[in-house]
């Protein structure tokens, strides 16, 4: 489980007992909170994150217990009114925001430029399952490199992607790292702001995190239940 910093990866830690263990690896440090969990303070942004998970399913292959599911998870802006702070958001796409470049036209991302992808899809079932666990919303988490701090930027994503819930910044990176490994992806995010003008004053990231915590508490059963094969 990769979040972007260690406030969120100790959120999801809380509904874990006992201590857990370090693992170092070149660059990143996996914390085991259980026999079937590791949990990864991947960094903030795309890249670090694809990165740091990388490494960990690389360490995770080379020691003969690859990964059977990514997820990435932490607390994210939500675009109104689907998506209001405290709630949760779950991923049935994972979207690059802004990978591709500017015309004339408006933005074209990658895939119309005919190379790369710019959406990865966790598997339905497995959605579904923690949407019931959680009681989460399904659809579409942006990634961005730079998070959305005017109104006219979220009118733009909204436009653009019209069933995006939620903004954050690691989600893409993580899934390119799972999905080069052949390893399925999950994003499961609380919201802890609106999308749109920055204002700190509306932020509620203890409360974000605490609904985090809550929400791993009820989705380990999901996922011991959940079958790989079942897509």
């Amino acid at each position: 489980m990769a979040t972007a910093v260690p406030a969120e990866r100790d959120a999801v830690a809380r509904a874990f007992p006992g201590p857990g263990q370090e693992i170092p690896l070149p660059g990143a440090t996996v914390h085991r909170v259980a026999d079937d969990w590791d949990l990864l303070a991947a960094g903030v942004g795309p890249a670090l994150a694809a990165a740091s998970t990388a490494t960990a399913l690389t360490a995770a292959a080379l020691d003969g217990r690859p990964y059977a599911l990514v997820v990435s998870a932490g607390i994210a802006g939500g675009f109104a009114p689907g998506a209001p702070v405290g709630s949760l958001v779950v991923a049935d796409e994972i979207t690059a925001a802004d990978l591709g470049a500017e015309s004339a036209d408006g933005f074209l991302p990658v895939t119309e430029l005919g190379f790369g992808t710019v959406t990865h899809r966790p598997p339905p079932a497995l959605v579904h399952a923690v949407a019931e666990a959680t009681g989460a919303r399904p659809g579409t988490v942006l990634t961005g490199s730079t998070v959305t701090g005017t109104a006219a930027r979220a009118d733009a994503l909204r436009a653009r992607h019209p069933r995006a819930l939620a903004e954050a910044m690691e989600g893409f990176g993580v899934a390119e790292a799972a999905a080069a490994h052949g390893v399925p992806v999950l994003e499961l995010r609380a919201v802890s702001n609106p999308v749109g003008p920055r204002d700190r004053a509306a932020w509620r990231i203890g409360d974000a995190l605490t609904a985090l915590t809550a929400a791993f508490g009820k989705l380990t059963p999901a996922l011991k239940s959940w079958n790989p094969h079942d897509h």
